[in-house]
């Protein structure tokens, strides 16, 4: 262990923390020189095998992840024109398809026009664990083209549990204001425990953390959370 990982460590009590002071020690424990992401991961209480304990959803960061998403669309036609006048990174059918399976993935988000599917659902096994297979829940599988790239901008993010029962998401950047930090992690955790499947007996947050890219992780007061929620 480095001496500011050591520096970092130093700085948190073994213990967990309320939101806002978790929002806090995230900044104040990052110290690499480039401006960390910030992540959340929350442990739940669901077996992700049984198709009616999956978790998913979208909800939009009232203020940005902080990241410039490169945006891929699936669209001919006028639907492709609509995609490039909005400002897609990459637009294209068939030759971005081959494209992929070739093993190219220069892009953040994928949109798809709902007649492309049958095509684009051969990549399933390259973009869905990547998490970046277009779906209809997400609304990343649309017509209203230039409305979903708007709103991904906007900073909408998805998010789905994955094997081990584990929730990922980017809340924003190091660089952020705590207030904004706080706003951004309030918004998912209220998405997530909404998301709460009617088969899901017991208790739904096991554990969450808040940590930048290279800092500590740290330990959120889940039974507050979940009193806020239930």
């Amino acid at each position: 262990m480095g001496k500011k990982m050591k520096a970092s460590l130093g700085k948190l009590q073994s213990r967990q923390y309320g939101l806002k002071d978790a929002v806090e020690l995230v900044r104040q424990t990052a110290y690499a020189k480039f401006d960390e992401s910030v992540d959340m991961a929350l442990r739940l209480g669901v077996d992700p095998k049984r198709s009616d304990q999956m978790v998913r959803g979208t909800t939009v960061l009232p203020h940005g992840t902080g990241k410039k998403l490169r945006i891929l669309v699936f669209a001919k036609g006028e639907k492709e024109q609509e995609a490039r006048a909005a400002g897609a990174d990459h637009v294209g059918a068939e030759d971005l398809i081959e494209k992929i399976k070739g093993g190219w993935m220069e892009f953040d988000q994928a949109i798809a026009t709902p007649d492309l599917m049958g095509a684009v659902g051969k990549l399933g096994k390259l973009l869905g664990p990547r998490g970046l297979m277009p779906n209809p829940k997400a609304g990343t599988v649309t017509f209203e083209i230039a409305k979903a790239m708007a709103e991904i901008r906007k900073g909408r993010v998805e998010y789905k549990v994955e094997k081990a029962g584990i929730v990922h998401v980017s809340i924003g950047k190091v660089s952020f204001e705590a207030q904004r930090l706080y706003e951004n992690a309030h918004s998912i955790l209220e998405s997530v425990m909404k998301a709460r499947p009617a088969s899901c007996k017991g208790r739904y947050l096991m554990s969450a953390t808040l940590s930048s890219t290279m800092g500590p992780g740290i330990r959120l007061d889940t039974v507050a959370i979940a009193k806020e929620w239930s």
